[in-house]
């Protein structure tokens, strides 16, 4: 069986094996499914790469779109992470900084172009201004409550969505 590591572009693959020793089992089960396009839910202990395991197949994916096309043709949110507590999405929303800054620092190593992915926060705490932002340049990643998705949803913010390759759900 090839390295499932091999699946993510050359940028992804060297941060990844310069930050870890190895992917988790957790971690080689939720890459070979959603690498051949199939939905995966990741069950697994605190501390064995869950939230990576569920976001960096679709983090390369923005990277490489965004590569090929710097320019979209609308702004759209790609990937939506959907937290039960705000707590938990702030948290989140720190930990997608290692990912980020260490794929595009691989990328400028290896020459590549790096585009800007952006990550955006909507929850109840999120002002007026905050909300209207989001909804004029969606964030690359929205990270979401329950209740803050519902009122996008029935509202002209739900538009910024549309466009959207992965959504995940966490406990």
């Amino acid at each position: 069986m090839s390295d499932v590591l091999d699946r993510f572009s050359p940028a992804t693959q060297d941060w990844f094996r310069g930050a870890f020793a190895a992917p988790t089992t957790a971690q080689i089960g939720a890459w070979e499914a959603i690498s051949g396009g199939r939905h995966a839910l990741v069950v697994a202990p605190t501390g064995s790469g869950k939230t990576l395991s569920a976001f960096l197949w679709a983090i390369d994916r923005v990277f490489r779109e965004k590569s090929a096309t710097p320019v979209a043709d609308a702004p759209t949110t790609r990937i939506l992470y959907i937290s039960p507590l705000k707590a938990l999405g702030v948290d989140v929303e720190r930990n997608l900084r290692s990912p980020l800054v260490g794929i595009g620092q691989s990328a400028r190593r290896l020459g590549l172009d790096v585009p800007a992915v952006t990550v955006g926060v909507r929850s109840g705490d999120t002002t007026s201004g905050d909300r209207r932002r989001l909804v004029q340049a969606p964030p690359d990643i929205l990270i979401t409550t329950p209740e803050s998705l519902y009122l996008m949803l029935t509202s002209q913010a739900g538009d910024t969505l549309r466009g959207g390759h992965t959504g995940i759900v966490d406990e």
